[in-house]
This record gives structure tokens, sequence and C-alpha cells, in this order.
């Protein structure tokens, strides 16, 4: 159904912009016509009426209402940082609306791709860069914005961009950047069982979970009742630890696959840490913020998430000190950069194409105003790493500082922002089922391939 309406859409082309020839003389005429009227129609035209107009051009502003769709309901502070700038523009654009539409981000990527498939997004929506972008642009989905980028130009790098640009044309401007393979770890329990620091290999890291284990300490709390924390937090690192940055890339082309040895030996890592006990029992019956909060209580020694996360694990939190943060160690024999972390430019905002004259103007300038120098910097001030150009204010939190010092050393992709999403659910069901003793690491990669076998033809 979906290429159906990419069919439909691009036989219509849904050019933007159009203006009927015809427009302007029906309104030389309609102006002509009320001139005739005013004089005798005087006091009707002064009594209000419902009429769209007066003599004297003057017209009470009309209210227009833009649907939005985004993932931020849970209490990450960043949404919060959102949902507070979408009021400020209400309160600074009275005769503008913004009707949300708030979808949990576990369900957010499918309702999007739903709506996608029936023609019918909202008028402004929170996009993801690449595998996720590339169909809603295939299907004239989105609007270019090209003509807007004069608002950015200075604050946001090319680097910070691309994601969202597809063959020259612009569909979204990025809010924040996100690492999403954080190790946010108690140095307390560490120390209790003889590292003083994080390790720096696999070998130790396994060892810290053994005696983590024997200790009575659950060594990682895991929240992956929505499926992609395994996937995206753990894989994509995991396995650019084993393959190097170019594989996925290389997969999409045909050049590699997922049944390569390198990207087993990363399976091979989940089914080991699932057989180690490292996790906790009710697992895939916690979402990622309980998962999250079994960290900050005490119940578990690590926990692997986004930068984000750091607002709630330690810059907003009174015991903030006692957690540390590091990346996933070195792998013996990988190909990929220890010093890597996985990240991505996130939470695009696009604007939804064919909007009439007056629901794309008031669209634009929403996003002039939503992301814009103000928005990075607030951001900032709430330990959220942005990708743009903006001087870290004065207040910004030093956790926030030592997040930018871990993360500067290179970036590794993030495999559902590679991958297509039909490969990607494949993944996320089988690890899951790793965690419960079901499968192995060689059936799953197997199946993954077959599904990207699929997709490419």
């Amino acid at each position: 159904m979906f290429m159906e309406v990419i069919k439909n859409n691009k036989r219509r082309g849904l050019i933007m912009g159009k203006t009927n020839r015809g427009k302007k003389w029906v309104l030389l005429g309609l102006v002509a016509v009320l001139t005739l009227f005013a004089a005798a129609c005087g006091k009707e035209n002064a009594s209000g009426g419902n009429s769209t107009g007066n003599a004297g051009g003057a017209n009470e502003a009309e209210t227009i209402t833009l649907n939005m769709m985004h993932p931020w309901t849970s209490p990450n502070v960043d949404n919060e940082v959102y949902k507070a700038r979408i009021a400020e523009f209400e309160k600074t654009h009275p005769n503008i609306v913004i009707k949300q539409d708030g979808v949990p981000s576990a369900q957010y990527k499918t309702k999007l791709r739903t709506l996608a498939a029936a023609n019918n997004l909202s008028d402004i929506d929170v996009v993801w860069p690449g595998a996720d972008l590339t169909p809603l642009v295939a299907g004239n989905l989105l609007q270019p914005i090209n003509d807007l980028m004069d608002n950015w130009g200075s604050i946001l790098p090319e680097a910070a961009l691309s994601g969202f640009n597809v063959d020259g044309q612009q569909y979204a401007i990025p809010t924040k950047q996100n690492f999403v393979d954080i190790i946010y770890y108690n140095k307390e329990m560490f120390k209790q069982v003889g590292y003083d620091q994080f390790p720096d290999t696999y070998d130790k890291f396994i060892d810290v979970v053994i005696k983590l284990k024997a200790a009575g300490i659950t060594p990682i709390s895991l929240g992956n009742k929505e499926q992609w924390p395994l996937q995206s937090s753990y894989i994509s690192i995991i396995g650019d630890r084993f393959t190097g940055s170019d594989f996925l890339p290389a997969v999409l082309e045909g050049k590699a696959k997922f049944t390569d040895p390198e990207f087993v030996k990363a399976l091979s890592v989940i089914d080991e840490l699932s057989k180690l006990g490292a996790f906790n029992t009710d697992a895939n019956n916690m979402d990622s913020v309980q998962g999250q909060d079994y960290l900050i209580q005490g119940k578990a020694a690590m926990h692997i998430s986004s930068a984000t996360v750091d607002a709630r694990v330690r810059i907003n939190n009174e015991e903030g000190d006692k957690f540390g943060i590091a990346l996933f160690p070195s792998v013996e024999g990988g190909k990929g950069d220890p010093k890597k972390s996985a990240g991505i430019v996130q939470y695009g905002i696009a604007i939804k194409s064919g909007l009439d004259e007056k629901k794309k103007a008031a669209a634009e300038e929403f996003l002039k105003f939503f992301v814009n120098e103000d928005l990075y910097k607030e951001l900032i001030r709430n330990g959220v790493v942005v990708p743009a150009k903006v001087e870290i204010p004065d207040d910004a939190s030093p956790y926030l500082k030592e997040m930018l010092a871990l993360t500067g050393n290179g970036t590794a992709p993030v495999f559902d922002s590679v991958i297509p999403t039909q490969v990607v659910d494949v993944l996320q069901n089988g690890l899951q089922a790793l965690t419960v003793g079901r499968g192995t690491p060689e059936e799953l990669a197997k199946e993954v391939q077959e599904a990207m076998d699929n997709y490419r033809n």
C-alpha cells in the first residue's frame, strides 16, 4: 500500500506553491463589487455580519491549527524542553494553534509508517534520518525546506544536516545529537568487586559481570519491553567493535552479510551476557525508563542507554556523583575503533507536503521559531548534547562536559538509522529471544540476513 501511495504522489507531483492565475482577477472583481455596495450597505457592514472582509480591508486574524506528531511523552529532560518551546510559540503566535499528538517512542515509528502508507501524515512531524527518512521522501510526503536554510546556516554544520538531505533537498532540521550506547555505572559497586575504573577490554568487562553476580548484585539493568534497547544501545556499538563502521553500509550494498563471523560474534555477546545472568530477570517486562530506575535506585551496577539519560542519572540527581560513564570496551580481534560512540542526529522537524498556502506559512514560521540557537542553548543547559555550533553556557553542567569528552572521538552508526525497519524488527525479536534462551546467534544472524535479502529483492 505504501508503494501505491508513492506512485500516486509522484503522478500528482505534490508541487508546492502553485497559484491559480485567475485568483488575482477574482479578488479585483470582489473589491469592485464591495466598493459599489459600501455606500448603500454601510450600516450592514458596520454591524459585523459573517463576511470574510469589509470595505476597509480589515480582517479579524484567522486561527490556523497545525497538527504535530512527536514522541516526547517520556520524562526525559529534553522532552520537557521541546514541549515548553511549543507552548512559547503558541504564546507569541496566538493565531497559530499546535495540536499535539504525543506518541510513546516505542510506538512512534510504527505509527509514522502507518500514517505515511495512508498518505495521512500530520502537518508537522518528528522524523529520523537515513533509512527512516528515505521512504517518506520517495513518497513525496515531506516538503523540501531549502529556501529556509539561511536560518540555520551559521549554527548547523553540514554533518548535522546531511542525514536529512536527499539528492540536494533538505527535509528536516535536527534538534539534538544523541549517543545511544553510554554505559552508566555505579562506582561504589565497582569498587566492591575490585575495579576503581571501568574495564577497557571485553575480558575484564565479563570479569566484572561475574564478580558482581557473585556478590549478589545485578550487573546490568535492562528494560527491553520496547525491544529497541538491545538493538540500538547494544548491537549498534558491540557490532561496530567487531565489524568496524563500514560494515552496515556494506550490508546495504550487498558487499557484506549479517552472517559474516564478525557480526555473529556481536550477537554472541548478548547470548553470553544472558547466560551469565547479567540482566535483571524481568528485563523483557520492563520499559527503558524502568531500566533507568533500577540503576538510579541501586538495584543494578550498570545501565546502557542514551546520553540524554544523564539528566536523570547524574545531572538532576543529588547522588549523581556516585555514577560514572563509559563506552563499551575493546574486543579481541575487533575491526572497530574502541573510542567511538554510536551516535545519530535526532528529532528532525519536518513539514508535510501539500499543505495549503496559509498552513504552509504557519508551519514554516513554527519551524524557524522552534529550532534556533535558543533551543540548542536550553538543551545544553539541561545536559543534552546538540549538533549545533553554539557556545556552552556558563551554567552548563560539568557532567555535560564529561559526556562531550567521552563521545568526541568519532561516531559509529546506529543500527536502526542505517538498516531498514523490516530488518530491524527481525533483529529485535531475535535478540529478545536470546535473552530467554531461545535460538542461537548463528540462527538469528541467518534470519536477519534473510530479511535483508527479502527487502533488497
